[in-house]
């Protein structure tokens, strides 16, 4: 009897220490600390630069707008610059529904750069909302503070899209556990262009490549899978994979020259190129090649230099699967 009354009293602590930390984690969290107060200068130097960062190496335009996915690589159709409406749903993998932000005048007008930035590197919205990750804030936090000042100077000069997006709907128990994603920004200082490496490394984690080409679980990269490839993207005829960007010989990109990685990029800068239409049950590729291809052939290559420090992995993964 007294070890059923122990296990009753033990099991009412857990139940009440579970209750007590639900509703911390629900009532205290976010917490990355107050917006701050600042105005971004928005001479033509900083647009010039965030217009740079925004389209071509952090491509905040290509989940902050619908994409046109009934051609090769979805571009971005104009006038939806920055619309936002992108749709990351349950079908794709997702724990809910969620859509990405409108990030025009049409939205953010009544925002404090203050605002924008803490949303933009610490993962918290105007309101109070944590965001779902989703969104690369914890990335961006970690770029030089004048880059994320430019991107936002920048955004204040897109044209105005009129897209009234639907609040993001996360299932529990995500709901819940989301608010513990949100940190403060622990920002970096850009290398200089002259150490390739470092500086390839610093745009590698803007542009988020390790996002993409690692296995995820949960949506978290699963270690010693980075750029190994394998994060699944989940379409309406089947399933196409990230590749492999290591060094590998046989898996990964070890067979390629700096010129050749360049080029792969560039070749959708060329004014001949016209996105190519796919049919209906047709797998994607969600890489955003012509943002990407935008990026400056020195960018490019000091991400190739970079990507050649990386422990080459080698894995043989099946690109598309159909169903």
């Amino acid at each position: 009897m007294k070890v059923l009354k122990v296990s009753g009293l033990l099991i009412g602590i857990i139940i009440l220490l579970g209750l007590g930390g639900g509703l911390y984690v629900y009532y205290a969290l976010p917490d990355v600390g107050d917006v701050p107060e600042i105005r971004v200068s928005r001479d033509s130097t900083s647009i010039t630069r965030g217009k740079y960062l925004a389209n071509h190496v952090a491509v905040c335009m290509d989940c902050h707008s619908r994409r046109d996915w009934s051609l090769f690589s979805g571009p971005v159709p104009p006038g939806r610059v920055g619309g936002g409406g992108e749709l990351f749903g349950r079908e794709a993998g997702f724990p809910g529904t969620i859509y990405s932000t409108n990030l025009t005048p049409y939205q953010l007008s009544s925002w404090t750069d203050g605002e924008i930035y803490r949303a933009v590197t610490s993962g918290v919205g105007r309101e109070g909302r944590a965001l779902f990750p989703v969104m690369g804030y914890h990335r961006f936090g970690q770029m030089d503070k004048a880059d994320v000042y430019s991107i936002i100077a920048y955004l204040r000069t897109l044209p105005p899209v009129k897209n009234d997006v639907p609040a993001p709907e996360l299932d529990f128990p995500v709901s819940l556990l989301n608010r513990l994603s949100p940190a403060p920004a622990a920002h970096q200082a850009r290398p200089p262009v002259s150490d390739a490496v470092g500086y390839g490394a610093y745009l590698v984690n803007a542009a988020g490549c390790v996002d993409c080409h690692s296995m995820q679980e949960k949506g978290q990269v699963v270690p010693g899978s980075e750029f190994g490839g394998g994060m699944e993207f989940r379409q309406r005829g089947g399933i196409i994979r990230a590749p492999n960007i290591t060094m590998d010989q046989e898996t990964g990109i070890g067979a390629w020259t700096a010129e050749l990685f360049v080029n792969r990029f560039k070749a959708y800068t060329d004014s001949a190129y016209r996105p190519e239409p796919l049919a209906k049950e047709e797998l994607n590729s969600p890489m955003p090649w012509t943002m990407y291809a935008g990026m400056s052939r020195e960018d490019l290559q000091a991400i190739y230099a970079y990507l050649k420090t990386v422990k080459p992995k080698a894995s043989p993964i099946q690109i598309r699967s159909y169903e």
